[in-house]
């Protein structure tokens, strides 16, 4: 197989893999299947720039995808301390518990 349709085909693993992420934060309500969700349209973002640099030939691909690897450390430190103050408060993960956090 040509290097075209290898990078034709990563990029239809990341629009699948993207896809599937959309679907499972916008039917989920459990707070933890939402964050879990999140990690999957990020590595398919990244999967998307690591298919692209290679494309291209050059590394900037691999250095978006450290930055995408560091925006999901973040996201699941502040989500799962979102989630701690969440189960703590209301002995549930439920994302509808979430309009009851009003300060």
């Amino acid at each position: 197989m040509t290097d075209a349709v290898i990078i034709d085909h990563a990029f239809i693993l990341a629009a699948i893999l993207f896809c599937l992420g959309l679907a499972g934060v916008m039917v989920r309500r459990n707070l933890v299947f939402v964050l879990i969700s999140l990690e999957v349209m990020l590595n398919a973002a990244g999967l998307g720039f690591i298919a692209a640099g290679s494309a291209w030939g050059q590394a900037d691909g691999q250095i978006m995808f450290i930055a995408v690897v560091t925006l999901g450390a973040a996201e699941v430190a502040v989500g799962l301390g979102l989630t701690l103050l969440l189960f703590r408060r209301f002995n549930s993960v439920d994302i509808d518990q979430l309009n009851r956090l009003k300060g």
